[in-house]
């Protein structure tokens, strides 16, 4: 019987210790997005300042609030799990937004071809955030944070949504007339 107990008592403090790393790795991914949304809201600037449509225009705009409320959001997440809200930089995000930044120097102001360009950017973007938040969300979980859960959905569906209009717009139009253009 003594055994059984202590092996039950063993198993409990190794599922602590795996807890804890698991929340170390669940700060570094907010860390990770927090660096993310906050230099994704410079370059969504940059990017509705270069789109040619108004309608790209204005999606990168609602994009640039929408990031910016996600910042806010990550840092309740931060605050729900009692710790201090700290970005860490994200290589991927930073390649990403080095992308956009190429396809604006090497496609021609004014044209849909560049739209085109900055809408393949930004799906890319938005695919890195879906899979962030959609990972975090299930970490939260996990770790029984409910509250930073629902957050973390709220996010992720509000990236879901925008990858939809991009989308939208691309098929809509955009794909269409970059076809056409010389």
């Amino acid at each position: 019987m003594a055994t059984k107990k202590s092996a039950s008592k063993a198993t409990k403090q190794i599922t602590e210790a795996d807890g804890e790393k698991l929340k170390e790795l669940f700060v570094d991914g907010l860390k990770d997005i927090y660096w993310a949304e906050k230099n994704l809201a410079k370059a969504l600037v940059k990017m509705a300042k270069n789109a040619t449509s108004d309608e790209l225009k204005s999606a990168f705009e609602l994009h640039t609030t929408q990031t910016e409320e996600q910042i806010k959001t990550v840092e309740q997440v931060f605050e729900i799990i009692g710790e201090k809200a700290q970005a860490k930089k994200c290589a991927a995000m930073e390649g990403l937004i080095e992308e956009a930044n190429e396809i604006i120097e090497s496609t021609d102001k004014g044209t849909m071809v560049r739209d085109c360009g900055l809408i393949m950017a930004a799906q890319k973007v938005e695919h890195y955030e879906i899979a962030s938040y959609g990972t975090l969300r299930n970490v939260a979980r996990t770790l029984g944070y409910e509250d930073a859960a629902t957050l973390l959905q709220q996010t992720l569906d509000q990236e879901g949504e925008t990858d939809h209009i991009l989308t939208g717009l691309a098929e809509g139009y955009v794909n269409e007339q970059a076809s056409v253009e010389q």
